[in-house]
């Protein structure tokens, strides 16, 4: 059973950084799906807001994409020798402030799958 599990979230100041991580466990190097050919995506829910999609990062890491409010401040990073997800965060903003959590890509990112995994929290506020 695939697992994943985020971490690096924190209280910051606006205008800070971060870097959350999310540690991939249960896939099998030998097996199709793999990390390696497993496109992932950042999610994030604010509260009382619906679960909101951040970035996305191709299978071997070459290219990402990014919600209008991420470009410029968010950059995504995939580490497949570790099955490690990275996003790094600049210049943050209260309204930054969420469960960040990673899922693997869905096919329509209109349609986020509720996340299995228990998130790290980015508050930003001074």
């Amino acid at each position: 059973e695939v697992q994943l599990v985020e971490s690096g979230g924190s209280l910051v100041e606006p205008g800070g950084s971060l870097r959350l991580s999310c540690q991939a466990f249960g896939f099998n190097i030998r097996s199709t799906p793999n990390f390696r050919n497993t496109a992932f995506s950042w999610v994030r829910q604010a509260p009382g807001k619906k679960l909101e999609w951040v970035s996305a990062i191709v299978p071997d890491g070459t290219r990402g994409y990014y919600a209008d409010f991420a470009k410029g401040r968010f950059t995504i990073s995939k580490d497949n020798a570790k099955s490690m997800l990275y996003l790094d965060l600049k210049n943050l903003k209260p309204e930054d402030t969420a469960l960040y959590y990673c899922i693997q890509d869905p096919p329509d990112r209109r349609f986020l799958p509720p996340p299995t995994s228990p998130g790290t929290q980015v508050t930003v506020s001074s």
